[in-house]
């Protein structure tokens, strides 16, 4: 996986704590942006869109 990006979101102040993501035809690959060297998730390209329905669905249903 070669090209790493981070969110839109990532802005001046707090865009050194962010992910990074990358992606294939068939895999999502994310990483620490402050440790692009250590640990990277790799999910097979459907898993990782339930996984962020996922994260949706549970924020939205927790109590604020």
């Amino acid at each position: 996986m070669d090209n790493w990006r981070k969110s839109s979101y990532s802005g001046p102040g707090d865009g050194n704590e962010c992910v990074e993501m990358s992606t294939t035809p068939t895999h999502t690959a994310v990483r620490d942006s402050k440790a692009p060297t250590r640990a990277i998730l790799t999910f097979p390209a459907g898993a990782f869109g339930a996984f962020v329905g996922a994260l949706k669905s549970s924020r939205s249903a927790s109590p604020r």
